[in-house]
């Protein structure tokens, strides 16, 4: 019997970070105030081992997952990645893809296609260099991303995606660039809705720039019309462009929860299993793993914690949210 949630929700998606360690500094996710030069990260040993990482992803297999995506931190800053996927590609139809933040990837690209990696999502906040570098605040440059990108989509990682979390006042206004540089080139830029994820990153509503709008911004320059989901618990609703030049985007955690088809699970690099995005508790893997547990004792816990699942963060801070706004308004209205 198919393994579901509370409500009734299947296991179809599991992200595994690889390293909690990343070579920017996003504002809008490991800001230098919180992850300066003296913030202490993972020590290697506790790193999930490749090994291990196997391991899981081979029981999760057997209780429904088709898709792993590989995160991190950064992924490509861990040592000999390619072996990773090499191991997880092994498992002929499943699923693999990779998000990074492009760095490394000029040089990654062939490697983790021949070791088996099918399709990769890179990270690119806007075009406008200037932007781009104050964003990830390390001041690298968008020319070295689009190399990476360049050299994905030489290997065949496609189709390649293109992720933008969109800040008010940050990179709004290059939002509409960045669906033009793309449309017509078979890359799908989609834009993210920045998300209170974690306690660092000084989230606020205000700073959301609301899907919605964002689509309208685009259609006024580039037209586009909403077309079907591929697959139920797709996070990203999907348009294209009008004139079958391709097709973009967007990501509504945060005014269109999705929680209610929500397929995904998430192991953290020190082998927590977390089963929301948002979640600040999770149930420990590594522990499990390396105590000696055979196969069904980790199988066991895996179908316990799912079976148990009730998370839906999102669908609850969207209703507070809207709440709080119709408040606001009164008092603006007063």
């Amino acid at each position: 019997m198919a393994l579901t949630d509370t409500l009734a929700r299947p296991l179809r998606d599991l992200r595994i970070s690889v390293t909690d360690r990343c070579n920017f500094r996003c504002t809008y996710c490991m800001p230098k105030e919180v992850f300066g030069k003296d913030f202490q990260f993972l020590e290697r040993e506790a790193l999930l081992s490749f090994g291990e990482i196997h391991r899981v992803v081979r029981l999760f297999r057997e209780e429904g997952i088709e898709k792993v995506r590989i995160t991190g931190g950064e992924p490509l800053v861990r040592r000999k990645l390619e072996r990773l996927v090499e191991m997880l590609a092994w498992h002929g139809d499943l699923d693999l893809t990779l998000t990074t933040n492009g760095s490394l990837l000029a040089q990654k690209a062939q490697a983790l296609r021949d070791a088996g990696l099918r399709r990769i999502t890179v990270s690119l906040d806007s075009l406008d260099d200037a932007t781009f570098r104050a964003m990830n605040d390390v001041d690298f440059p968008v020319a070295r991303v689009l190399q990476g990108i360049e050299a994905a989509d030489r290997a065949g990682l496609s189709p390649i995606k293109i992720n933008a979390v969109i800040k008010r006042g940050v990179n709004d206004h290059t939002a509409v660039a960045l669906a033009r540089h793309f449309k017509g080139s078979g890359h799908i830029v989609r834009f993210i809705e920045f998300m209170d994820v974690g306690a660092t990153n000084g989230w606020q509503m205000q700073h959301v720039v609301p899907s919605a709008e964002l689509a309208a911004a685009i259609d006024r320059e580039l037209p586009i019309e909403p077309v079907d989901r591929n697959y139920t618990g797709e996070v990203a609703e999907r348009w294209r462009y009008r004139d079958g030049s391709g097709e973009i985007g967007f990501i509504s955690s945060v005014t269109r929860a999705f929680c209610r088809d929500c397929t995904r699970a998430r192991l953290s690099a020190e082998g927590q299993l977390y089963t929301c995005l948002f979640a600040t508790a999770g149930t420990d893997l590594r522990g499990l793993l390396r105590s000696g547990a055979d196969d069904d004792a980790v199988r066991a816990t895996i179908r316990r914690v799912w079976s148990a699942r009730g998370d839906r963060y999102s669908e609850i801070r969207t209703a507070e949210t809207a709440a709080l706004r119709k408040i606001e308004m009164s008092y603006i209205g007063g």
